[in-house]
């Protein structure tokens, strides 16, 4: 064993990952909760009578307890600060900024400090207007005397701060607020108060209604519109100090349970009463352990995991031994099963009422390793993940026994799977076991109709989007794992495939051969258990390697002269040997998964080019032929359908050079061939038995016996075979 090959299955990784896997499960726990047994509203509680070894409270219903908080939040009030000086501080502007204004207008040069003043007044039109109006004030020519004008803007402004101008209103629709005033909360209607618009509309108003020139009012408008501010401010986060004291105030119990007393009798029916107070108790038993027990729980669920995921070791260790001796397969299952805990995980995180546990896509994770693997290991994944996930959930049965039956039917629909559409069929297959389950379990815990509807409806998701993800994850997986699928296979003994394309091309003889092997192959495996799929594809990529330099190999000498004639036999085994080679760099080239580059050496294994060792041992003397110079690198055939092909390739090439090919001779040269691959021990890294040999043997002379079977001769056909020109026949 080579070291990549070692360290591909290293029991150190092996055990690293495995360890992973269960650490990082059992970190998805519930915390805080005594795994026991999930209990279900309308289920008979089948224990002994529970009695309360300690006093603790109730805990509310979960969807009860987020109704009360919001309606708590929903009463709080917006608070908004009242600033009354902002009042005293915008009048005294006002009547300084007066003052100011009617000096410049007199040309007092004096300056005068005052707060909140707008330098780029001075340079408007409205600063012209009360110019022109002091000028004309001054000569006699205007009744209305400046000072009085402001005076009455101060009063008007003194009015509209009398309710209060309020920022922003509150959102929500609410028509009242909460006015804080020093550490003083009033509720207000929003009603008495005005918007900064509202008041900039009235005091507009009130200026029309002194009957001032048009170009006075637009400068009295202007002028005042800097000093209408808001002065009843939001203030978010004491509204949401409030919002969370309220929600604060909102009790999480809803009563007691008093030590001694009896939570539960035995053959009871659970109700809503009854398992908030189970639930209570599995919450107050967990946090009373303290650290000590939560050690002691951890390992608790640690061994609870690790016996879990030691059934699936060991069926892999016993019946799927290359996937138990591929770490990276290893790795891959764990993936699987690491995302569908996670998912479940974040589930559990979401506090809401409503059935999210069926967006726990398992079937989808049961759909991906049938696809990658085979519908045994599928089908015990399946129970195995749910098992796990129903762990997750509280020991909930009713969760894994409902995945169960949906990841089973799941299972089967892609056991046979011929092309990726077909992923999709699941999907009512996937629907049908979730809504048979809900309906099931739902009669037998007496659930609303309403309920059950529900339920369907999550389930109807997760059948919709299961195949989905299963579509979209297994290319992610068939790249990044280079795992080769039976969809990978079949896209590949597709003829339209490039190297395929070019076989035909540049060898036809050889294209041909495979083809028929190719058939050998896909029966012979049907017959011994192997995969026919892997078998004929493997058939028809075993010997790309002759593109490169067809002329070499005699199914593709069609002008019947052998190139090897003029050669010594050295020369003919290096050119011959060189085509597994170059088949293998061709194939890599080409993108060829590994599965199939495997039968390219392993379909000669390390068997004697017979031909020219026996061509060499004439020339050269028995003696002084070595006969390992003249046998193929190798490797040996380590699965059934590689030792298939080796098989097939010798018995059709033997039996196409029979002249007459009747049953006693095919058969003859068909046993013959495999007893000398048997002899030479070239099948000996293969798992294959007497019994498959006695199968393969019956497949293999089925097959060519039809192909090579005898015909009658038309007439005249010598004539034709000929060239003869016949009678023309009438």
């Amino acid at each position: 064993m080579n070291k990549e090959t070692q360290s591909k299955g290293s029991i150190k990784y092996k055990f690293l990952i495995g360890l992973s896997a269960v650490v990082l499960i059992v970190l998805m726990f519930p915390k805080g909760e005594s795994i026991e047994s999930e209990v279900t509203v309308g289920s008979i509680w089948m224990h002994e009578d529970l009695i309360a070894p300690f006093s603790f409270p109730i805990l509310k219903d979960e969807k009860t307890y987020q109704t009360e908080s919001r309606k708590a939040a929903n009463s709080v009030y917006p608070v908004y600060l009242k600033q009354p000086e902002t009042i005293d501080v915008i009048i005294d502007s006002v009547k300084k900024y007066d003052l100011f204004l009617i000096r410049i207008l007199d040309s007092t040069l004096s300056t005068v400090g005052v707060e909140n003043l707008n330098p780029t007044f001075l340079s408007t039109p409205s600063f012209n207007t009360f110019q022109n109006l002091r000028r004309q004030e001054r000569n006699m020519l205007q009744n209305k005397n400046l000072k009085d004008i402001f005076g009455n803007l101060n009063g008007m402004l003194v009015d509209v701060y009398k309710n209060g101008i309020i920022d922003q209103l509150p959102e929500g629709g609410k028509d009242s607020i909460a006015v804080r005033t020093g550490n003083v909360d009033k509720i207000e209607p929003v009603n008495k108060f005005l918007d900064v618009k509202s008041a900039d509309d009235i005091v507009l108003n009130e200026i029309g209604q002194m009957g001032y020139a048009l170009d006075l009012q637009n400068a009295l408008d202007e002028y005042t519109g800097h000093f209408v501010k808001p002065n009843i401010i939001y203030n978010q986060q004491a509204t949401q100090e409030e919002i969370d004291q309220a929600k604060s105030n909102v009790s999480r119990y809803i009563g007691i349970v008093n030590e001694n007393e009896r939570i539960i009798a035995k053959h009871d029916r659970i109700t809503r009463e009854a398992k908030l107070k189970i639930d209570s108790y599995k919450a107050a038993k967990g946090e009373k352990t303290g650290e000590s027990g939560y050690w002691l729980q951890f390992v608790g669920k640690f061994f609870h995991i690790a016996l879990i995921i030691s059934l699936l070791s060991i069926y892999l260790y016993l019946f799927r031994k290359k996937i138990f001796y591929d770490n990276q397969k290893i790795l891959l299952i764990t993936i699987i099963f690491i995302f569908v805990c996670f998912i479940t995980f974040l589930i559990n995180q979401i506090a809401i009422d409503a059935p999210l546990q069926f967006l726990i896509f398992i079937p989808a994770a049961t759909m991906l390793l049938t696809i990658i693997f085979d519908s045994r290991v599928g089908f015990y994944s399946t129970v195995i993940i749910s098992l796990i996930t129903g762990a997750l959930r509280g020991n909930d049965y009713t969760f894994a026994a409902m995945n169960i039956f949906a990841g089973a039917l799941a299972v089967y629909t892609v056991r046979d799977i011929k092309n990726r559409s077909q992923i999709f069929r699941s999907f009512l297959f996937i629907l049908l076991g979730y809504l048979i389950a809900v309906f099931a379990f739902g009669l037998e815990s007496f659930a609303s109709i309403e309920s059950l509807t529900i339920e369907m409806a999550f389930a109807s998701t997760n059948a919709l989007i299961s195949p989905v993800l299963t579509y979209g994850l297994l290319i992610f997986f068939e790249r990044f794992f280079r795992i080769t699928t039976d969809l990978t296979l079949l896209e590949l003994s597709n003829f339209d495939r490039p190297l395929l394309k070019e076989l035909a091309r540049k060898a036809p003889g050889t294209f041909n051969h495979s083809m028929t092997m190719g058939t050998l192959a896909e029966t012979a495996a049907e017959k011994i258990r192997a995969n026919p799929l892997l078998a004929r594809v493997g058939a028809y990529y075993h010997d790309v390697g002759k593109i490169i330099t067809p002329q070499n190999f005699v199914e593709n000498q069609l002008n019947n002269q052998n190139v090897h004639e003029n050669l010594t036999p050295e020369e003919s085994i290096e050119l011959i040997s060189r085509h597994v080679k170059e088949g293998i760099e061709l194939a890599r080239e080409y993108n060829i998964p590994q599965e199939i580059i495997d039968f390219i050496p392993m379909h000669h294994g390390t068997m004697v080019m017979s031909f020219f060792y026996e061509k060499a041992k004439k020339l050269y003397g028995e003696e002084k032929v070595n006969i390992d110079e003249y046998r193929y690198p190798g490797p040996k055939p380590n699965s059934k359908e590689t030792a298939i092909i080796m098989l097939a390739d010798g018995c059709e090439s033997a039996v196409r050079s029979i002249e007459n090919p009747e049953p006693v001779k095919v058969e003859n040269v068909i046993d013959k061939i495999i007893r000398n691959r048997i002899d030479d021990g070239q099948l000996d890294n293969s798992p294959i038995t007497f019994s498959d040999i006695d199968r393969i043997k019956e497949a293999f002379i089925s097959i060519l016996l039809g192909q090579h079977h005898r015909r009658i001769r038309y007439p005249k056909q010598e004539e034709m075979e000929q060239g003869e020109p016949g009678k023309k026949e009438e």
